[in-house]
């Protein structure tokens, strides 16, 4: 895997709405080469977001009063809420790299991440004919910690990973998550018994070389 150095950003609790007006801004800076390759980490109030093929009985029952918002990123429906390191990352792709094969890259140093926070995870490749496997799933109990959505624009990525770390998983039972009808989402916290978001940010950053 190819050295890429990011800058880091880090914010807490910022409303989705909000957070995508930054992040166009800190897309258009980087495709003009006013800033450097970027991870901003934070988390969001409970939203759900679905893209552009997800299916109208993938969503949520409305009563349950979770907002749903349609986003221009890769994938089906997420979840996000309290409890979840978001990372988006602003990244200009070399001219032989594609948005495939970043993603591939991201998933590989969320592994790497998890590992040192004592998960043992991996990244799965898609079977012809199947959703697409995106993301990350644990070794031992086959759950997925970890959902990737991302796009290229201009050669410049947006958008990027969702880790659940200690909040609430049971919105994702009110919905599919990832087109995946049958996908058991877990957490560091159900897996690991306990976790520190503080110790989290500081792996993930680490595994993207961000500082």
């Amino acid at each position: 895997m190819r050295a890429r150095p990011l800058t880091l950003i880090e914010d807490e609790l910022v409303d989705y709405d909000k957070a995508m007006e930054r992040m166009t801004d800190l897309v258009g800076q980087r495709q003009r080469d006013e800033r450097p390759d970027t991870l901003w980490l934070l988390s969001h109030p409970s939203v759900y977001t679905v893209g552009r093929r997800t299916p109208l009985d993938h969503l949520p029952d409305p009563t349950r009063g979770i907002p749903v918002i349609e986003t221009g990123r890769g994938g089906q429906l997420t979840y996000h809420g309290p409890g979840q390191l978001v990372g988006y990352l602003i990244v200009k792709l070399d001219d032989d790299q594609g948005i495939v094969d970043y993603v591939r890259e991201v998933e590989l140093r969320m592994v790497e991440a998890l590992g040192k926070l004592g998960l043992p995870a991996e990244r799965r490749d898609t079977p012809p004919g199947s959703e697409l496997l995106t993301g990350v799933w644990t070794a031992a109990t086959g759950r997925k910690v970890v959902s990737i959505g991302m796009r290229q624009s201009r050669g410049v990525t947006s958008h990027g990973f969702a880790l659940n770390v200690d909040g609430d998983l049971s919105p994702w039972n009110w919905a599919i998550a990832c087109g995946m009808p049958d996908v058991d989402m877990t957490s560091l916290k159900r897996e690991l018994g306990a976790a520190s978001m503080g110790d989290v940010r500081a792996a993930v950053a680490a595994a993207f070389e961000a500082s």
